[in-house]
């Protein structure tokens, strides 16, 4: 059963290559949205490092300078299998152990406003690729995300905190399932928080993660919540790269 394959026992068959000389950098910041990787590379000083490659074809990452700190970013994958093993392929072009992911996501709380930030305090293992980085279990802490808080807070940015359900089948997310999440405490539904933490947990990473509240399920039928602007609170809007970049800067400062 896949609850039983985590195994810690014996050596991977293929594992990542780590790169001793690969360049420093203070973290990496991954986005999901096409159209913020072609805002940062428009208006970021971007250098291209090095590419993974998948047989959808190459996939760039890239380091910046900001505020005196250096940066790598690049364009992940949606779903938890391919958008691990980007976080994998890292280890072989740069040297960090800072991870700052931010997306969208749906809503399971119709009290939460579109748009607005939520960061994740648990993720619930709704899917496979956690099962072979960490013990079986519901939950899986998000370990920073008391940290993240705070960087809201001092910030003076609205947020809300709480657990989010990782999902890989978004077209089974049935009303069931639904209501036992919610009942939970769970206000969010993705597809890769809780392989990430896993993922990042088994290499000694950091993981700073939030999301951008988008389509509603906590109404009578599912609601996209999408307005005049298609861009603004959502996974595209720029705005939630700033907040990305200066999360970066703030866990490179304090952390």
């Amino acid at each position: 059963m896949i609850i039983n394959a985590f195994d810690n026992q014996s050596k991977a068959i293929i594992n990542p290559c780590i790169d001793a000389n690969a360049p420093q950098v203070e973290a990496c910041i991954l986005t999901f949205s096409h159209e913020i990787e072609k805002f940062v590379l428009d208006n970021y000083d971007c250098k291209e490092i090095g590419a993974f490659w998948f047989a959808t074809g190459r996939t760039p990452i890239y380091v910046f300078n900001y505020e005196g700190y250096k940066f790598a970013f690049y364009k992940t994958y949606v779903g938890a299998p391919s958008c691990v093993g980007t976080v994998e392929e890292t280890l072989s072009l740069i040297k960090t152990n800072k991870y700052i992911v931010f997306g969208g996501a749906g809503c399971l709380n119709k009290e939460i406003a579109r748009g607005k930030v939520m960061v994740p305090t648990e993720a619930y293992r709704d899917e496979g690729t956690s099962y072979h980085y960490a013990p079986a279990s519901d939950y899986i802490e998000v370990k920073n995300a008391d940290i993240v808080a705070t960087f809201m807070k001092i910030s003076g940015l609205p947020f809300v905190k709480g657990k989010t359900w990782t999902t890989d089948a978004i077209f089974r997310e049935t009303v069931n399932n639904f209501e036992k999440r919610k009942a939970d405490g769970c206000i969010s539904v993705e597809m890769e928080c809780a392989a990430l933490q896993a993922v990042c947990d088994f290499r000694g990473l950091n993981l700073y993660v939030f999301f951008t509240s988008g389509d509603l399920l906590d109404s009578p039928k599912w609601d996209m919540r999408l307005y005049e602007d298609k861009n603004k609170g959502t996974q595209h809007d720029v705005r939630h790269f700033h907040i990305a970049l200066e999360l970066a800067r703030y866990v490179a400062e304090k952390c």
